[in-house]
C-alpha cells in the first residue's frame, strides 16, 4: 500500500533542533498492516487532519509504543478485513474510525471499539474530520462536569475543536465565550451560538469577567497551554475547572497556587491519544450517542472541511500552518 512519510531533515533550526517540514512528507510504498485480535483493517477513503500532527511530522508527538508511525487519527472507509474476536462488523462496513496513528494511508487497523458507524446525514469526507474533535470535548466535558446553566469558555473557537465546543455547550444549556483572533471570526463563532466572542489580542479576562457580572467561567477549554496558564486562572470562577488539552502556547508556565487556593479551582489536563483502548472505546460509545444525534437533528453543524487529495499532503500542512483555516482540513483518497 501507499502511505504518507516523513523523510528526515539535515536542516537544523536556530536552536539546533531538527524539524522536518511540510516538505519532507511523501506518498511512499509501505507494507499493508495486518489486523491482529481485536482489530479490523479500513480501506481508507478519507482522513482527518489535526493540529497533532504537525507536532509528529517535526518530531514533538511522537505516537504511543507500538502504534504506527504514520500520521492521522481519524478516518472514514469500508471494513476491508476482521481480525480475531472481532463480532459486530461485517467486511464492507461503512466506518468512522478513531485511531492513535496511521490514518494517513491506503489502508488503517482500527481497534474494533474505536469504530463508530456513519453519523446519519453527514458526507463521508465530512464524517472523517468529526471523531477526533467531538471525542476530545466531550470526554473532557464528561471529566470536569460541565453542566446546564454555567458558564464555559473555550479558546480558539473557530478551530475544529472550538466550534463543536460552542455548540455542544449550548446544547448542554451553558453561556457560551469564545476568543478568536479577528472579527470575522468572532462573528462566525457568533452565528454558532457563542454568547460573547472575544479578540484574543485583547484583555479577554477583563472581558471574561464582564460578561459574568465578575463571576468568571466556571469551566475553560483550552488549547493554548503555558501561555494562557496564569490568565485562564484569573479568569476562572470560584470552584472553576480549567481544562488543558493543547499546547500551542508552550509547556512551560508558572502557576500562582495562591490564586487557585483562594478559587477552589481545579487544573487538569488530558491527552485522548494515549488513554486505554478501553477507555477510547467507551469514548466512542459517548460520541455516537450524544454527537451524532445532533449532528442529524442539526443542533451541531460540522466545522466547514476543506480538502485536499492525500498526495498533495505538504501543501495541506502548510494550509493548517498558516492559521487560515476555518474549521478542517480532510486529505481524500
Amino acid at each position: 500500500m501507499h502511505a504518507i512519510t516523513v523523510r528526515p531533515t539535515d536542516q537544523a533550526d536556530a536552536k539546533g533542533r531538527h524539524r522536518p517540514g511540510p516538505e519532507k512528507l511523501e506518498w511512499s510504498e509501505v507494507p499493508t498492516p495486518a489486523p491482529g485480535s481485536g482489530e479490523v483493517l479500513v480501506k481508507v477513503s478519507a482522513c482527518g487532519m489535526n493540529r497533532a500532527d504537525l507536532l509528529q511530522r517535526q518530531g514533538l508527538y511522537p505516537p504511543p509504543p507500538g502504534v504506527s508511525q504514520i500520521m492521522g487519527f481519524e478516518v472514514v472507509g469500508t471494513i476491508a478485513e476482521l481480525g480475531d474476536d472481532v463480532s459486530g462488523w461485517k467486511v464492507g462496513d461503512q466506518v468512522v474510525g478513531l485511531l492513535a496513528g496511521g490514518g494517513y494511508a491506503e489502508y488503517a487497523v482500527v481497534p474494533a471499539g474505536q469504530l463508530l458507524h456513519m453519523p446519519q446525514g453527514v458526507d463521508p469526507v465530512v464524517a472523517a474530520t468529526l471523531v477526533e474533535v467531538a471525542a476530545t470535548v466531550i470526554s473532557n466535558m464528561d471529566h470536569v462536569g460541565l453542566k446546564s446553566g454555567e458558564t464555559f469558555l473555550v479558546h480558539g473557537g473557530a478551530g475544529g475543536v472550538g466550534q463543536f465546543a460552542i455548540q455542544y455547550a449550548k446544547a448542554l444549556g451553558c453561556t457560551v465565550i469564545t476568543t478568536c483572533g479577528t472579527p470575522q471570526k468572532q462573528e462566525f463563532c457568533r452565528r454558532l451560538g457563542a454568547d460573547v466572542a472575544l479578540d484574543y489580542h485583547q484583555d479577554w479576562v477583563a472581558g471574561v469577567k464582564e460578561a459574568t457580572g465578575g463571576h468568571g467561567a466556571d469551566v475553560i477549554l483550552d488549547v493554548m497551554g503555558a501561555k494562557y496558564l496564569g490568565l485562564n486562572v484569573d479568569a476562572l470562577a470560584t470552584g472553576g475547572r480549567l481544562v488543558i488539552i493543547g499546547m500551542q502556547g508552550g509547556t512551560k508556565g508558572e502557576l500562582n497556587i495562591g490564586k487557585l487556593l483562594a478559587k477552589r479551582g481545579l487544573v487538569t489536563a488530558t491527552s485522548l491519544r494515549f488513554r486505554p483502548l478501553a477507555e477510547k472505546a467507551q469514548i466512542c460509545r459517548r460520541v455516537e450517542e450524544l454527537a451524532w444525534p445532533m449532528y442529524a437533528d442539526g443542533r451541531i453543524s460540522p466545522a466547514p472541511v476543506e480538502t485536499f487529495p492525500i498526495t498533495e499532503a505538504a501543501a495541506a500542512h502548510t494550509r493548517l500552518e498558516s492559521g487560515e483555516v476555518l474549521g478542517k482540513i480532510a486529505l481524500t483518497l
